[in-house]
């Protein structure tokens, strides 16, 4: 390196020191610094010397934000720790039965701090830096798995492309969850040029950003302006610098990250309800919106302690606001079949604003739900959203129905293939058991194609309607057998789509067994059940041989489910469908790569764990043959020379034990995110 570029690569440094700071003042402290024309003097000087030498641009340097080139697609990758939900509570009784919940799994803990955070409505994101700088930024997606958008997650202003890590530098990786929102004022001024363009209107903020956010030119995502609130950190290795989510959110300001300001820590239950009523009201002057408060318990030893059920983790809870109600018209009510048969009655209403969004249908449920509200064609309606996501009709304003208003009657036959519904004595839903209903089958297509299951993408919902519609398809197997010529046949349809779909479906043979588990549409089998029937049972002829016994024993299911997955399985179509698929190449069972270590994915060599307690789905002897085959000696007892504790609940001693001698704890998730890690 020439002296020339040695000055010249000290100068963009302290350019890029300069400008960083800058924004961070600017975005994070909301405290500017310099003046615009200051600002846009330093950075015009560091393009053009990045221009000159471009063999000096850094990845965190400011002018990299915002990339060049559009993406054209997204790809899913796995998180490196879960993004789990949170269980919902509506009112301060509900967070009163949330504690005693978490209080019986811990009895030994009398006193508790709490810390309470506004519940930001935007979309979720999962950020990576490693030494300091922003390598990935993911979408939630299902918590699992999410789409890699890290072009455009470096427009957003207030996420630092590089970390403070002053006093910090042993930190290798970092992982940072947050919530990616657009302020109401900047949505208002997008809306606003919308319709000066003549182009749709955004329904509401939330809407807005997770749209921007999956924007494929990044250019587009930073005239949007997104922002953002950290509220969660992860520290791979090196979990216990982090000792309460207190000192969390204290270490993510440190590191130059932007924190909601309206944190409060609170000694009791009584303080969070009293934050919980304030904030019901001064939401409403926030340039944010907010729908609710998410608490959590502040010692994150605690947290360790109580760890996470299959969907939430026991120690946090959102607390949220009342839904908001209006009133509107029932102007005609039709029937919906989905794909399990189930025929749902549908309000079909004047549409209404609520909640931020147009509202012109609400689901009634069924036959009983009908009867119990007393619902009539041309009544007036109070409808509501369930959680602030599923509009429902709450009541039926009685003194305002017309002297013309017609009671509605559950059909006798499928209104799709006209052959008589059922309604057994021992179920409120109403359904079509004809297999070949054309409603059912386009249910389960789309089902199959979803992100969560196969993850087919451009099968949309015409496309299986047009697919079912002209007899191309009439089972999930059948879209492994579509040609080329066929699906150029489809409306809309072209040669280049065509292949692309055709390159989709054959890709969704690589999906694991959990994913084709879930597609398959058994009744009570969600994302997260299939997940877990995939990790006991590693194979289809293992599930199927299940007696229901043996399935109702894991941790979590329940006779209910075990029956519907022992039923679906003694159906011969079924087994005729599951034969064709596995003949098609689908995976139905766990792959031989990801049960055997190699000596690259050996994550556990030289190392030592101990198991204690009860965990939520795997038995102690699957624990240490996984944690066996990763290279790692499981033992019995703890000491200085243990590198790992696996804790499930009701552990004692050796928790306790592990927590003095300061060793790094593992949930049951985190272990198997670390096994997994190795093959992402």
């Amino acid at each position: 390196m020439t002296s020339t570029e040695a000055e010249v690569k000290q100068r963009i440094r302290e350019l890029q020191q300069l400008l960083q700071q800058a924004s961070y003042s600017y975005y994070v402290l909301d405290n500017p610094i310099m003046e615009d024309a200051v600002y846009d003097r330093l950075y015009r000087e560091l393009q053009d010397l990045e221009l000159q030498y471009p063999q000096l641009i850094a990845i965190d340097s400011p002018t990299q934000r915002v990339g060049e080139k559009p993406a054209t697609h997204f790809n899913s990758v796995r998180h490196h720790v879960p993004l789990y939900s949170l269980e919902n509570a509506f009112n301060v009784e509900e967070l009163k039965t949330w504690e005693q919940g978490w209080q019986r799994q811990a009895p030994d803990i009398t006193e508790a701090e709490y810390v309470c955070e506004l519940k930001i409505d935007g979309s979720a994101l999962a950020l990576t830096y490693e030494n300091g700088v922003l390598v990935r930024g993911v979408t939630r997606g299902d918590g699992v798995m999410g789409e890699d958008i890290t072009q455009n997650v470096r427009t957003i202003r207030s996420i630092p492309l590089r970390l403070h890590l002053d006093g910090l530098e042993n930190l290798q990786r970092v992982e940072v969850r947050g919530e990616a929102f657009l302020p109401l004022d900047v949505f208002n001024q997008i809306n606003a040029e919308r319709q000066k363009n003549g182009e749709s209107l955004f329904a509401n903020p939330r809407n807005a950003a997770a749209g921007t956010l999956r924007q494929l030119n990044p250019k587009i995502v930073n005239q949007r302006q997104l922002d953002f609130f950290a509220y969660a950190l992860h520290l791979p290795g090196t979990e216990n610098m982090v000792n309460s989510q207190w000192h969390a959110l204290e270490l993510l300001q440190r590191m130059g990250l932007k924190v909601n300001p309206n944190k409060r820590l609170c000694a009791s239950l009584q303080e969070v309800a009293e934050y919980y009523q304030y904030w019901d009201t001064q939401r409403l002057n926030l340039p944010y919106m907010t729908d609710g408060v998410v608490v959590k318990l502040n010692s994150s030893s605690l947290q360790t302690q109580l760890g996470f059920t299959q969907k939430f983790p026991r120690w946090a809870v959102a607390l949220k606001y009342a839904a908001e109600e209006a009133p509107t018209k029932v102007e005609n009510i039709t029937v919906n079949v989905g794909r399990t048969g189930a025929i749902t009655p549908l309000a079909q209403m004047r549409p209404v604003q609520l909640a931020g969004t147009t509202v012109s249908r609400a689901t009634l449920h069924n036959s009983d739900r009908i009867a119990q509200l007393d619902i009539r064609i041309g009544d007036t309606v109070i409808v509501r959203k369930a959680g602030e996501i599923i509009p429902e009709v709450v009541r039926v304003l009685v003194e305002l129905r017309p002297v013309d208003a017609q009671p509605f009657v559950m059909p006798t036959h499928c209104p799709v293939c006209s052959q008589p519904v059922v309604k057994p004595v021992d179920e409120a839903v109403t359904r079509c058991v004809n297999t070949s209903c054309p409603a059912i089958l386009k249910g389960a297509i789309e089902h199959w194609v979803s992100r969560d299951a196969l993850d087919i993408r451009g099968v949309g919902e015409k496309v299986v309607e047009q697919l079912v519609d002209k007899g191309l398809v009439n089972s999930v197997a059948d879209l492994y057998e579509l040609t080329l010529e066929q699906l150029c046949g489809l409306e809309r349809m072209g040669e280049k789509l065509g292949v692309k779909l055709i390159d989709a479906i054959a890709n969704s043979k690589n999906q694991p067994w959990s994913r084709v588990l879930y597609g398959l549409g058994i009744r009570h089998v969600g994302n997260v059940t299939a997940q877990v029937l995939a990790k006991k049972f590693i194979s289809v002829e293992q599930l199927a041989n299940a007696k229901v016994t043996d399935i109702a024993a894991i941790y979590g299911i329940g006779t209910e489910i075990a029956a519907s997955v022992h039923q679906w399985f003694q159906s011969n179509a079924n087994q005729g469908l599951i034969a064709r698929l596995q003949g098609v190449g689908l995976q139905f069972s766990t792959s031989p790569e990801t049960e055997t270590a190699t000596d690259d994915s050996q994550i556990f060599a030289g190392k030592t764990l101990v198991v204690t307690g009860t965990l939520p789905t795997l038995k102690r002897n699957e624990v240490k043959e996984l944690i066996q085959q990763a290279g790692g000696k499981v033992t019995d007892s703890v000491s200085k020379k243990t590198d790992y504790v696996v804790v499930g609940a009701d552990a004692g001693s050796k928790l306790t034990k592990a927590q003095t001698l300061g060793i790094t704890l593992l949930q049951e998730a985190q272990l198997l995110e670390m096994l997994l890690s190795v093959d992402s």
